[in-house]
């Protein structure tokens, strides 16, 4: 069974039109020397399946032979056509495979998708071969032999793959194409051993993954080893466990005390700020209600009691009225004189009867009021 069983339909449309979805790049974060990010593209989108194997790839040596079967290799024309399903191309690819990460799964992914109908075998070289002309792993070869197996572009497994490809290898395991980097690879005192692949017409370049790298991710805890101790001791682990003195592990040990004691003076920072800015925004929102209060109250109080106030008017009418109230109205110049005037009625009080006498008329002030006396008057006066 191969791929293309449990490829999408949208995937399938894309290889028919001659649109491989390898040729469709993702979005990809990859941190430079200088701390910053380049992201690519994102890929175009493609209908929701599934298309997830349920078990791993099968190593080789577990496999039934298929030595019935006579071996003729596929040209890179018929390969690149297409070929039946009962015989698709053997493509091979090899390698360390140390921390497998998203570098070695897209390179693998690259070889499987080579040519239409492709069954990938993948070579995992051996502990004694890896430390001898590359160095010391981080995982064993048991650990990687099952990491490269659970890759979903895996076909098959080839575990102490040898370091050289020679013919009688390629013979035993049928192979086709060999998949690598074009970048020559010198190693075992050759400076590319891909030399002779090359020349034989099997190789398949495919691309490198740039930004991650089995290095890459060693250097990083290299460069952060402190951290990372003393991220392991906070789990559990032991000094003995991580190689670790008695020395340092008590330093570790102090350096995470002071480390929580500056994140809890960074919170109780936070925290103060958070209340110090609302209780900012809380004053300010009183301060601006006041002053519109206080605007309000002026404006109140100038209406009232300003020059021009509802009070001062209020005052000028009634000290107009006052004054209304208690002076005599002035008689105009063409007004009869006083003996041209008719007598006016007599006032009489409510308790005051009908046969009351009339009140007495006023004494005469003549004298007082500027009129001139005349002789006769004295004489009567006299008399």
């Amino acid at each position: 069974m191969t791929f293309d069983h449990f490829a999408p339909d949208s995937l399938k449309r894309m290889e028919a039109h001659g649109s491989s979805p390898l040729l469709l790049s993702r979005k990809r974060r990859r941190e430079g020397s200088n701390g910053d990010t380049d992201e690519g593209e994102r890929p175009g989108k493609t209908l929701r399946c599934t298309v997830g194997l349920k078990l791993p790839a099968p190593f080789a040596d577990e496999l039934e032979p298929d030595d019935d079967k006579p071996y003729q290799r596929v040209s890179m024309e018929e390969a690149k056509r297409g070929t039946p399903s009962e015989r698709p191309v053997r493509v091979y690819a090899d390698g360390i495979f140390d921390v497998f990460h998203s570098g070695h799964a897209r390179a693998l992914m690259q070889a499987k998708g080579l040519f239409p109908n492709t069954h990938l075998i993948v070579g995992v070289c051996s502990d004694d071969l890896t430390h001898k002309y590359k160095g010391f792993t981080v995982m064993n070869e048991d650990e990687r032999y099952d990491a490269v197996s659970h890759c979903r572009y895996v076909d098959e497994v080839v575990r102490n793959a040898p370091w050289t490809l020679s013919p009688e290898f390629l013979a035993k395991h049928r192979i086709d194409f060999v998949a690598h980097d074009d970048i020559p690879y010198s190693s075992a005192g050759s400076d590319d051993v891909y030399k002779h692949i090359k020349e034989a017409g099997m190789f398949a370049p495919t691309q490198r993954t740039e930004g991650i790298s089995t290095s890459d991710i060693i250097t990083r805890i290299v460069r952060d080893y402190d951290v990372y101790v003393r991220r392991n001791l906070q789990r559990g682990y032991t000094a003995k466990e991580l190689n670790v003195s008695f020395i340092n592990e008590k330093k570790y040990h102090l350096q995470e005390r002071v480390d929580k004691v500056k994140r809890k003076v960074r919170d109780v920072e936070e925290k103060s700020k958070e209340f110090v800015q609302k209780v900012e925004e809380k004053s300010i929102d009183l301060i601006q209600k006041w002053e519109e209060k206080s605007r309000e109250f002026i404006g109140n109080f100038l209406q009232m009691f300003g020059p021009e106030g509802a009070l001062k008017h209020m005052l000028k009418e009634g000290k107009g009225r006052m004054l209304q109230a208690i002076s005599p109205r002035h008689s105009p110049s063409s007004s009869p004189t006083r003996e041209e005037r008719s007598p006016s009625p007599t006032f009489r009080l409510p308790f005051f009867t009908k046969a009351s006498p009339p009140p007495s008329p006023p004494p005469h002030h003549s004298a007082a009021r500027g009129y001139p006396i005349s002789e006769d008057d004295d004489e009567d006066d006299e008399d």
